[in-house]
């Protein structure tokens, strides 16, 4: 490597390392995943509902543009009977990413839970248009909605 090429990437290297020391970038790169995230996604796997909702309120307080967070915070609460805040945070997390799979999915599962069938279609028509009928999140609600109709069918 040139001597030019030495100074410049010292240079640089300073510079980017003075810019982290000053908030200038020093957080995790965009898409992510956040400390609390990971922790959520443990606590959900043990299915701690009332402490994964906490860790996932930090987390959007702390970044309110994280569409994981938002829908792994409508996921437990959702899992812990509160519907109403469940939707409140899959439409956050839909209005950040309205792309977002995992939330079209689990706000499908949540729709069929206060019988609403339609809507639930709907999130699974949106799943179709994003990835098909192959992706895990389609085949998930299409058969949760299948689940659902058979347990409604008389």
């Amino acid at each position: 490597m040139s001597s030019l090429r030495l100074i410049t990437f010292a240079i640089l290297a300073t510079l980017a390392g003075t810019a982290g020391a000053s908030g200038g970038g020093g957080g995790p790169p965009p898409g992510a995943k956040s400390e609390d995230v990971s922790k959520a996604e443990r606590l959900i796997k043990s299915k701690k509902w009332d402490e994964a909702v906490k860790v996932l309120q930090r987390a959007v307080e702390r970044d309110d543009t994280n569409a994981d967070a938002y829908n792994w915070l409508g996921y437990a609460e959702r899992n812990r009977g509160n519907t109403d805040a469940a939707f409140a945070a899959y439409d956050k997390a839909l209005q950040l990413d309205p792309d977002h799979r995992g939330a079209h999915e689990y706000v499908g599962e949540a729709y069929l839970l206060v019988n609403n069938l339609e809507k639930a279609r709907e999130h699974l028509a949106a799943l179709r248009s994003l990835c098909g009928k192959k992706c895990e999140e389609y085949e998930d609600l299409e058969k949760a909605i299948a689940a659902y109709q058979a347990k409604h069918a008389s």
